[in-house]
């Protein structure tokens, strides 16, 4: 029907999905719903926002008649594992999506770096989402999107500010302990300088030493996951590629309003949240 509102789904609502949300609540074109498995915040959030939530253990099988049921256009991810249970999740949502009426557009669950020089990294990346990147490249069914945005702005941000949650050990500056870490020689483009704070220095060979001492774990741990962010940070492949970044934000978000960090910080004085 023309001039209809799409009905975007939207799983693994957690973080940066609420920003999402909020976003195409506010567009006049679009309706939200929440796939969930009836986690207490989850749904504590969307219900206070007025957003439908459809509980389901993310199988085909369940999937398929709320994307049915709801009229459905667009899913979109936030489900962010690293583990293989990634590809078991994301194999049942693009089935769902291949089997539905209307749901013919799938964004899976990226939002990182530079993907398209580096496919293979970090290495759990490697492991979980480039098999089922090959599983979107085989169909012809499914549209898909996969959005790789580098760090987000966001962890700049005191956590009171934010939906985005604190990452000191990850994220290079800690703005709720005011110190910072700065990986590599220090050159690398993935420092920044805004006001003087404590800082800590960590080598290249001691991130690639944690790396080597968890190969082959069935499991990741927290600090190899963390040690193979911090290798994409050295070699700056968490980078987005400047040249491409300004032809895609001309060519896809143009209408786009996009808020500097100089913006960002000032707002977050003058406002309660961001």
């Amino acid at each position: 029907m023309a001039g209809a509102r799409q009905v975007i789904a939207v799983a693994g609502v957690g973080h940066l999905g609420r920003y999402i949300c909020e976003e195409l609540l506010a567009a006049p074109e679009f309706d939200v719903i929440v796939l969930s498995r009836q986690s207490t915040n989850t749904t504590s959030w969307a219900s206070k926002k007025g957003i439908p939530i459809h509980p389901t253990d993310y199988t085909p099988s369940s999937l398929l008649p709320i994307l049915n049921q709801t009229n459905a256009t667009t899913l979109i991810s936030f489900i962010n594992l690293t583990s293989p249970l990634y590809i078991q999740i994301h194999s049942a949502l693009l089935s769902a999506c291949r089997q539905s009426t209307h749901c013919k557009r799938l964004i899976p669950s990226e939002w990182i770096g530079d993907i398209e020089s580096y496919p293979l990294k970090p290495e759990f990346y490697g492991a979980t989402r480039e098999p089922f990147r090959q599983a979107l490249r085989a169909q012809d069914t499914v549209k898909w999107t996969l959005f790789n945005n580098g760090w987000l702005a966001d962890y700049f941000l005191p956590e009171a500010k934010t939906h985005m949650p604190p990452i000191p050990d990850e994220f290079p500056v800690d703005p709720n302990g005011w110190r910072a870490c700065v990986r590599g020689t220090g050159e690398e483009v993935q420092s920044w300088t805004y006001q003087p704070m404590p800082r800590t220095n960590k080598p290249g060979e001691k991130i690639q030493e944690t790396i080597d001492a968890h190969k082959g774990e069935e499991e990741l741990s927290p600090e190899a996951e963390i040690a193979q962010v911090e290798e994409m940070m050295v070699m700056s492949y968490l980078a987005c590629p400047k040249e491409k970044t300004l032809r895609q934000r001309e060519k896809y978000f143009r209408n786009v309003a996009f808020r500097g960090l100089r913006q960002l910080l000032q707002e977050a004085k003058e406002v309660e949240f961001v």
